[in-house]
């Protein structure tokens, strides 16, 4: 309870601050646009260390992520249409120990929004599809007494399906609050993993209806430094409002020279079928982007 608390506050934190390029979990859909605007963004980072008698001590390893971030974004009159695709996906090999996952993302969304009033009104109705899952894999490494490694996720397992729709408010591109009714749908694939998500035994499958908040904000803070947030919550109807489900995405992307550059990315997620605490994911990287679209 005490964990929940603590990220409630964050959330507060952030949807109070106003404080500028896209949205990790959004599609940004300029006022301004008229007709079809595509981008597709791919990042690749490295790292490799290797020791020798060295009197400090190390471990060998070398590891390696991507990320493709795609964008469709679609305006004409007071309709508008966006679609996002970001995938992320890294291993890294550690002498001893073989290859271990440090990132996985598989996130597609579908949002649709229509302006009350005029074409320019910051007031709009919205429809948003969304899906999310991993692509391989994830154990809890050493968790079992003699070191062996326990399975917690797999491609599909978990999968969340979440459809919402209401009132969105977008006074810039580059700030959105938005509130809605929605339904989620929870889907694990390995029914042995099932009861890890909430799933009664035997289930693969389960369906809620509740209420949905989300906040999306970028700014450059500094000249060649942008910084990217998103916050989601569901809070279904069945259940206490202590068991909300927050997803609380932050990105810093500092561009070095055109090619170059280097992120930091925190993900904050609370969804208490899962476990009772707040899920940690922080990843500093050093690589290339290329701007293919």
């Amino acid at each position: 309870m005490r964990s929940f608390k603590i990220l409630l506050i964050a959330v507060i934190f952030l949807l109070f601050n106003t404080a500028l390029l896209l949205a990790q979990d959004s599609v940004a859909i300029p006022d301004t646009l008229q007709g079809w605007k595509s981008t597709w963004v791919v990042n690749l980072n490295g790292s490799q260390a290797s020791y020798s008698n060295w009197s400090q001590g190390g471990v060998n390893n070398i590891a390696v992520t991507g990320r493709s971030n795609a964008t469709l974004a679609y305006k004409q009159g007071r309709f508008s249409y966006g679609v996002l695709l970001d995938t992320r996906f890294g291993q890294t090999r550690i002498q001893d120990e073989g290859v271990r996952k440090i990132d996985d993302r598989l996130f597609l969304m579908n949002r649709f929004l229509f302006d009350l009033g005029n074409e320019d009104s910051d007031f709009k109705i919205f429809g948003n599809i969304r899906f999310r899952t991993q692509f391989a894999e994830g154990f809890n490494y050493g968790a079992v007494p003699d070191g062996g490694n326990i399975l917690i996720s797999n491609f599909l397992a978990p999968a969340y399906f979440t459809q919402d729709a209401g009132l969105a408010y977008v006074p810039t591109d580059n700030f959105m609050f938005e509130a809605g009714l929605g339904l989620q749908q929870t889907f694990v694939r390995d029914v042995e993993l099932a009861p890890r998500y909430g799933l009664d035994e035997g289930d693969r499958f389960r369906s809620e209806a509740g209420l949905t908040l989300g906040s999306n904000y970028d700014a450059e803070i500094a000249t060649n430094i942008l910084f990217s947030t998103s916050i989601n919550t569901f809070t279904s109807f069945d259940k206490p409002l202590s068991s909300t489900d927050v997803y609380f995405s932050n990105r810093f992307t500092a561009r070095i020279n055109s090619y170059m550059n280097t992120s930091l990315s925190l993900d904050l997620v609370y969804n208490d079928d899962f476990s009772k605490e707040i899920q940690v994911a922080q990843v500093l990287s050093v690589g290339v982007s290329f701007n293919l679209r």
